[in-house]
């Protein structure tokens, strides 16, 4: 699931390479999206391509590539069903432990795909429900998310993992954070405070750090542990 602007901009994308061979350029699509600066559109490009949606090709001011499209446009598409759920829990440091030889846990609600652009607080529904030792959590509120992309691998954070999160509004600079950009856009990064700026740093060296300013960024949680699925 894409944010309204982000499916927007990477429908206006692949339309005009499909009509034309090219991709339009940010004046165009500013134009299109009725943005008031293409600070905008940096930041949508950003996020499509953080999600695998589109690539920019090298050596080619402002070429974009469509790499994919969202599951609401396409149709015929064949269901891959899923082999039955059947986690390890990684604890920083320690051997994966199965969830079901731990008796004292808790069940948390798995509230959708981080990298999906949707702010957790928008989510109505969860998607399901996992048991998590209680070593892992502690007090306070806690959920978990899907992590969809490739841009915390270097933080060991992989594209289908689920992550668990503790509900706080407050972190400390290098702690890996739920954020959500300018009330639109929730992804999961480092975060960085940097004076009045705050940075969200991603963990892979293909992408670049944001610079956000205070009122730009909400901290929703903080990681505090990570599940992986193996087929």
């Amino acid at each position: 699931m894409l944010t309204r602007k982000q499916h927007e901009l990477l429908m206006f994308i692949h339309e005009r390479i499909k009509e034309t061979g090219v991709s339009p350029s940010f004046d165009e699509m500013k134009e299109a999206l009725d943005l008031a600066s293409k600070s905008g559109i940096h930041r949508l490009i950003t996020a499509l391509e953080e999600r695998g949606f589109i690539r920019r090709l090298a050596h080619r001011a402002r070429a974009l590539e469509v790499v994919k499209m969202p599951e609401q446009a396409t149709t015929g598409a064949p269901s891959r069903a899923r082999a039955p759920f059947r986690p390890d829990v990684i604890e920083g440091g320690g051997r994966p432990q199965s969830i079901e030889a731990d008796n004292d846990t808790r069940e948390l609600s798995l509230m959708g795909k981080i990298a999906a652009g949707t702010p957790i607080a928008a989510i109505e529904h969860e998607t399901a429900r996992y048991p998590v030792p209680e070593s892992m959590l502690g007090a306070g509120e806690h959920y978990m998310l899907e992590i969809e992309g490739d841009s915390m691998i270097e933080a060991g954070i992989l594209d289908g993992d689920l992550v668990i999160i503790k509900s706080t509004d407050t972190a400390s600079s290098g702690e890996i954070v739920v954020a959500l950009v300018e009330g639109e856009e929730a992804t999961l990064k480092r975060l960085r405070k940097k004076g009045q700026s705050i940075a969200l740093e991603p963990a892979n060296r293909a992408y670049e750090t944001r610079i956000f300013g205070p009122d730009q960024v909400e901290v929703q949680g903080k990681l505090v542990g990570l599940i992986r699925r193996y087929h």
